[in-house]
């Protein structure tokens, strides 16, 4: 009788084939990604717990906005942004660029690298962790917080306004 997997991780990998048969799907490395999250929410919750620090109870309709706008930036940087490429290099391949100051990489490797890979390169995907530590600053630091959340809103304020520009200077241009 073959032995049962004992750990989530050896659970994953027993599945891994099952799942996705023709392609490789790295459920340990995802269950190492999401334990890592899950762990980190529960450190930030039991460290603000400790200093007295509280969750915000209700977000104002002004705060969400912030926090909607600033995530949506910090999670595109993240995963896009040239500069923070260095960060992203250890699981990802550089391909050129993608969008108008974004760089495209495809991820490398197997496993947990593979899983990480595929977090870093992934603003939806990052966005969760990016509204978490701004939720997490907000509770330490409100005062921070808002000037964290209006400077990231700002400037992905000014990315959509680039982006109206630039098509507007397009539409009007001259054709060859």
């Amino acid at each position: 009788m073959p032995d049962k997997p004992r750990t989530p991780r050896e659970v994953a990998r027993k599945h891994e084939h099952h799942y996705a048969p023709d392609d490789e799907r790295p459920l340990a490395g995802y269950l190492t990604v999401l334990a890592s999250f899950g762990t980190g929410i529960a450190g930030a919750a039991l460290a603000a717990r400790r200093a007295g620090r509280r969750a915000p109870q209700d977000l104002s309709p002004r705060e969400l906005v912030l926090l909607t706008l600033a995530t949506h930036k910090l999670s595109r940087m993240l995963a896009k942004d040239a500069v923070v490429s260095p960060l992203r290099a250890p699981f990802t391949r550089y391909r050129g660029t993608s969008a108008p100051a974004e760089v495209a990489e495809e991820v490398r490797g197997t496993g947990l690298r593979h899983a990480v890979g595929e977090l870093v390169t992934c603003p939806f995907c990052l966005a969760p962790w990016a509204a978490s530590a701004l939720l997490v600053l907000h509770a330490a630091s409100p005062a921070t917080a808002r000037t964290c959340l209006s400077g990231l809103a700002a400037v992905a304020g000014s990315d959509f306004l680039q982006f109206a520009y630039a098509a507007a200077q397009e539409r009007h241009s001259p054709q060859d």
